[in-house]
């Protein structure tokens, strides 16, 4: 069953952010991951909603986007996706 992460995105830091979405990409590679979406949000229809962007990425399962968020690649991101902005990360299950 496939697995989604969700990011929720204000960026502080262009230059920064750049180099941790370049890592990203590298990185789940060898997890056979894709983006399905990155887009700049356009209008909050209902509700609040603070971030300006989002990101979409598909794991072949629940396990792979663990290990994949566990791994070492991506782990060594992390100070730089803190310092580059405001992330929210969550998971899902379809």
């Amino acid at each position: 069953m496939a697995a989604y992460l969700v990011g929720h995105i204000t960026v502080r830091d262009p230059d920064l952010w750049q180099v941790y979405t370049t890592g990203v990409q590298k990185s789940l590679i060898p997890f056979e991951a894709h983006l399905v979406f990155r887009g700049q949000r356009a209008a909050v229809l209902a509700g609040e909603h603070s971030y300006e962007q989002c990101v979409v990425i598909e794991f072949l399962d629940r396990g792979s986007l663990q290990e994949w968020f566990n791994s070492e690649a991506y782990q060594d991101l992390i100070p730089n996706r803190n310092k580059a902005a405001d992330v929210v990360i969550i998971s899902y299950d379809t």
